[in-house]
Parts: structure tokens; sequence; C-alpha cells
């Protein structure tokens, strides 16, 4: 398999460069944007051995390929006798094809207010090994995350054993809750009180997105209190289609407390008139 093919480097790439064309790949090919899960698996394989200065030696400086006959398992013997695989396979029972060991996964949790799921997110996120290193890495959210959502990364979890390959580090998204949006799948809602008037001879309100931009919102004369108005486009990205969802207002009665005795008379008069 051939690394720099797959990330689509040359050999004399630098680490940025890695990291530029890893990013770009894996955003490509992320099966939650409708790309291709092997793929998705070899360009994860690829960048984890390439950004690690020690990995990448090796594997640009290969060592002798130590080679077996698949019949020594079938009767019994270690074909890895001797080499440093000898503890790896040495109690696999004849006969059988086991999983080959491996460190333990790690999961850690990223937590992301509503406002960064539009756009998505770089976080740094920081974890301790077994060996009580610490151990960083850049955790690209894509745009429209969903809480519960994990990103995997392969060869990045816990090293404790150094005769086996690291396990796979495990990131789980946590979406804060907010004050005034809820998420219903790729649409955003929200409650909005306006003038009790309004319902009755109509006007405008303005919706501050979550982005901070004010969607005007004409609200028609004889409009009923809890009446839900649909804004298109500007809800969450779908995170395979990269479309947007919609955002929905709920706009409810905001009673004023008159005390003017004439206004409140004035009131009592339109309301005999209707």
């Amino acid at each position: 398999m051939d690394y720099y093919s797959i990330l689509g480097i040359d050999r004399a790439a630098s680490e940025d460069d890695i990291r530029k064309a890893y990013k770009k790949k894996s955003m490509q090919h992320h099966p939650d944007r409708g790309g291709n899960e092997e793929e998705f698996k070899r360009v994860n394989e690829a960048y984890q051995t390439l950004r690690d200065p020690t990995k990448k030696q090796q594997y640009d400086n290969p060592g002798p390929d130590f080679s077996f006959n698949s019949r020594d398992f079938q009767n019994g013997r270690n074909p890895f006798a001797g080499t440093p695989f000898e503890n790896i396979f040495g109690q696999n029972p004849a006969g059988q094809h086991g999983r080959t060991p491996r460190n333990r996964d790690i999961t850690v949790q990223a937590t992301l207010d509503l406002e960064e799921v539009i756009k998505g997110k770089s976080l740094i996120i920081q974890y301790t090994l077994s060996n009580r290193n610490l151990e960083t890495v850049t955790v690209e959210v894509p745009p429209g995350a969903r809480e519960g959502d994990t990103i995997k990364y392969q060869g990045l979890g816990d090293n404790g054993d150094m005769r086996f390959p690291r396990g796979d580090l495990n990131v789980r998204l946590h979406i804060k809750k907010h004050k005034k949006w809820v998420r219903d799948g790729d649409n955003l809602v929200t409650k909005i009180g306006i003038n009790v008037f309004d319902f009755l001879t109509g006007g405008a309100i303005i919706v501050k997105t979550l982005e901070g931009k004010g969607l005007e919102l004409k609200i028609p004369k004889g409009t009923q209190p809890g009446q839900t108005f649909n804004i298109p486009g500007y809800g969450i990205p779908n995170l395979r289609t990269g479309r947007r969802g919609n955002v929905y207002v709920t706009v409810n009665a905001d009673i004023p407390i008159i005390n003017d005795e004439e206004l409140l008379q004035k009131i009592a008069q339109i309301k005999k008139e209707l």
C-alpha cells in the first residue's frame, strides 16, 4: 500500500503538506459525507504513519520481510518463533486465525457550542496514555456534527504494551444546549414573543440567527398566538449533502401592562366594536 499515493503527495512532502493533504482527503472520503468507508480508513492509516517521524522512517526504509508458510499454523507450529512477533502469535491455537492483539482504545469527549456546529470546528484534544505520557491531537469536526457522533482516529489509542500496535482514539461529541434555539435534525426551532397588537394589525420582527444575522419575518394581520413560521436555508448543514435545514419560529403574545385608564377605555371601546 503506497501511503504517499493515497494522500496524493510525493515523498519529499513536508509535515505541513502531509497534514493539509490528510485534511482534504479525510473530508472527501468521510462516510458521513457520502464517502467510501474503506478509502477513509486507508487515508487515516496513511496519515497516522506519515505524521509520525519514527513510523515514517520505518515505512520509507522497510526492514526484512518475515515470510512464513500458512501450513505451519495448521500443523500447530509457530512460524514466528525466534522473531520479535513470537509472543503476539505464539498463543493462537492451531487452525484459528484470530484478530491481531492491540492496545486498548481510548475515548474522550469534545464539547461544542451549537453555533460551532454550523461551520465546523478544529479542536485541540489532549489525553493521557497509560504510561502517563500526554498526547495531543487536532480534531476536525465537520459542519453538521450531531450529539453523540464519534470520530475515530486509528492508531492514536493507548500504547502501554509496546509488543502490540496502538489502539484507536474515539472522540465523542457533545453539543451544549442553547438558551434560545433547539436542534431538530437539520432544523433549528425557537420561540419569540411579539406585541399582541402585531397579531391584530400585522407587522414585522427581526429574528437573530445563531450566526448573528438578522432576518426579517413578516407577521400577517390576524395571526394567532402559537403559529409557526418557516425560514428555509438557515438551519444546520446536513453532514452528507451540506444543504442547510430550516429555521422554525413560533410566535407567542407579549401582553403589555397598561395603567393608563384613558387608554384602557379606548381599548375597551375597540373590543366592543369588534
